[in-house]
C-alpha cells in the first residue's frame, strides 16, 4: 500500500503522522533502542520535502545532509526527511537509494553520515510483501533517516548485543502480528492515503 498526501495537506500533518509512528512503533515497540534518547531530548529534526521528482528530492537531501553536519549533535542529532509526494512506488524508492549513496560519496560525507530508509510498502528482499517483519522499516510516508556515524557508534557501543536488534525486532513483530500493527495506528492519517 502506498501513502500519499493530497496537494492541500500540510507539512504539520506529515510531521505529526511521522512523530506518532516514531513514538508508537519505533520507540513504543523498542525497534530502535537508540531512538528514545534523541527523541526525549528533542534532537530529532523533521523536514518535509515538497519534491515531486527525484532531482528535487536529491537537492533537499543534500541541503539536509549539510544542515545536519553544520549543527552540534546535542542540538540536532538526526533528521527525518519525509517526502510524501515522490517515490511512493517502493521499487522506485529502492532504486533512488543508489543515488543517496552517490550523494554521500560526492559530498565527502561517507563515514560522517549515513542514511537509513523507511517506506510504507517496505519489503525485505527475502520476504513476501505482506510479511509482518517488513514493518520494521515501514513508516507512514517515504522517509530518509539521516544519522551521524559517531552518534550511532556511541549508541552501539553502549548497547549490549546490538547485533541482535534486527533479530529481536523480527520476533517482536511476529508476536505483535498484523492486527497488533494495525492497532498502533501508525499509517498515513485517515483520508490522506490510498
Amino acid at each position: 500500500m502506498t501513502m500519499t498526501l493530497p496537494a492541500n495537506a500540510s507539512h504539520e500533518q506529515a510531521i505529526a503522522a511521522t512523530r506518532h509512528w516514531l513514538e508508537r512503533a519505533v520507540i513504543g515497540l523498542n525497534l530502535c533502542p537508540f531512538a528514545k534518547g534523541v527523541h526525549s531530548r528533542g534532537q530529532v529534526r523533521y523536514v518535509v520535502s515538497d519534491a515531486t521528482e527525484d532531482e528535487s528530492l536529491l537537492a533537499d537531501l543534500e541541503r539536509e545532509l549539510h544542515a545536519l553536519v553544520a549543527v552540534a549533535p546535542d542540538e540536532i542529532d538526526t533528521t527525518l526527511l519525509i517526502h510524501p509526494r515522490v517515490l511512493n512506488d517502493f521499487e522506485d524508492f529502492v532504486a533512488f537509494l543508489d543515488l543517496v549513496n552517490v550523494v554521500l560519496r560526492t559530498q565527502q560525507l561517507e563515514g560522517i553520515l549515513q542514511v537509513a530508509s523507511f517506506h510504507p510498502a517496505y519489503a525485505f528482499a527475502e520476504t513476501d510483501a505482506d510479511d509482518i517483519t517488513n514493518c520494521t522499516n515501514r513508516a507512514p510516508f517515504p522517509t530518509l533517516h539521516l544519522l551521524r556515524e559517531a552518534s550511532l557508534d556511541r549508541a552501539v557501543a553502549a548497547f549490549p548485543d546490538a547485533a541482535l536488534i534486527y533479530e529481536r525486532n523480527m520476533e517482536t513483530l511476529r508476536e505483535l502480528g498484523s492486527d497488533g500493527w494495525q492497532a498502533l495506528g501508525v499509517g498515513a492519517p485517515a483520508g490522506e492515503g490510498k
